[in-house]
């Protein structure tokens, strides 16, 4: 039975006339209301009435891309990479497409919505970045989701994210995120630091416990797990401001702390200032290493040794992917693998 607006409506307890403004988005309306509507929108699967639903999503010349933060360099490389490969060819459909980069701000609500908004219009193709959310319900949510897309006709691929239930997803390109940690920290050890304060990511992301697994993984077998290793972290924000607020925390904890890893190569940098503010040189006192390999990191003072993550090149396979010009993987599931490269800014600890 088809679905009316005067049923979405009915779902969200507004007039039809509200839908119509939300769903046009040509008139102000409540935050609450819109999400209301959205959520009514996805619950009963409507599709607009009009060209956007005579568009069958084999034919889209619409692509979306989820990024959680446009502005950090990790998310702006894959999503200009994707844009670019989506962008240079005709893909299954023939014609050009229209890359949409759709910015979440890191919100499990906003990611959602996108995909509703996206499915509505009948997207040939979604591109989902970064780690997800460690939620149950927002887990169970998204696989509904992206099943529901990907039965329409929609491609699926996960980009630095690791796979979702089910068999939705057309790809999934995730990053070794404990391969990468274990290889940083034994690097460390192998110079001789035993005193390792660990600045860490949200604790509810994926990305984040896949990289403190594997910095712990390496402590574990070098003896050096147990509750400390729990002192020894601050969780924070993947960003600057929370590198140097959980750098100082940390060397209030522990004075004779000789190397502090970083969740990424911003928080980093943030620990790098926190270490200077306190009168200590890098790596000369204590070595600090970050993880991604950022534009910026080799020219920092000193560059910093990191995890290189091939951004770029993940995101023109997964433009590729999207647009049917690239086998999917055995499996559906690539790992892609980090690899240590070593700067200035560690050394041995001083004796």
């Amino acid at each position: 039975m088809t679905v009316t607006l005067a049923d979405v409506a009915a779902r969200a307890r507004v007039s039809p006339a509200t839908v119509s403004r939300v769903l046009n988005g040509n008139y102000p309306v409540a935050a609450s209301t819109r999400e209301r509507v959205l959520r009514a929108v996805d619950e009963l699967d409507y599709v607009l009435n009009g060209p956007a639903s005579a568009l069958a999503a084999a034919t889209s010349d619409l692509v979306g891309i989820l990024v959680n933060d446009i502005a950090d360099p990790f998310f702006g490389i894959m999503a200009g990479a994707a844009q670019s490969a989506i962008g240079s060819g005709t893909g299954r459909a023939g014609g050009e497409k229209l890359a949409v980069v759709c910015n979440t701000g890191g919100s499990p609500e906003r990611e959602l919505t996108y995909l509703t908004l996206l499915q509505r219009q009948r997207a040939a193709a979604v591109i989902v970045t970064g780690g997800a959310l460690e939620d149950p319900r927002h887990t169970a949510a998204m696989a509904a989701k992206l099943a529901k897309m990907s039965d329409a006709g929609t491609r699926v691929v996960l980009c630095g994210r690791p796979p979702v239930p089910g068999d939705s997803v057309t790809a999934t390109l995730a990053f070794d995120n404990r391969g990468g940690g274990r290889r940083l920290t034994e690097h460390l050890l192998r110079l001789g630091h035993r005193r390792i304060g660990y600045v860490a990511g949200p604790a509810e992301r994926t990305t984040t416990r896949h990289r403190l697994e594997g910095h712990r993984a390496a402590l574990a077998a070098a003896g050096l797990g147990g509750p400390e290793q729990e002192r020894l972290t601050v969780h924070g924000s993947y960003d600057r401001r929370s590198g140097y607020e959980a750098t100082l925390r940390l060397l209030d904890r522990e004075p004779s702390l000789t190397a502090i890893v970083a969740a990424n190569d911003t928080v980093a940098l943030g620990a790098c200032a926190a270490l200077r503010e306190r009168g200590l040189r890098i790596p000369d006192d204590v070595s600090v290493a970050g993880f991604d390999d950022l534009p910026f990191s080799v020219d920092a003072v000193p560059a910093l040794t990191t995890v290189r993550l091939p951004l770029h090149d993940a995101g023109v396979r997964a433009g590729r992917l999207a647009m049917g010009t690239e086998a999917p993987p055995p499996g559906g599931v690539a790992t892609i693998r980090g690899d240590l490269t070593l700067r200035a800014s560690t050394a041995a600890p001083r004796q």
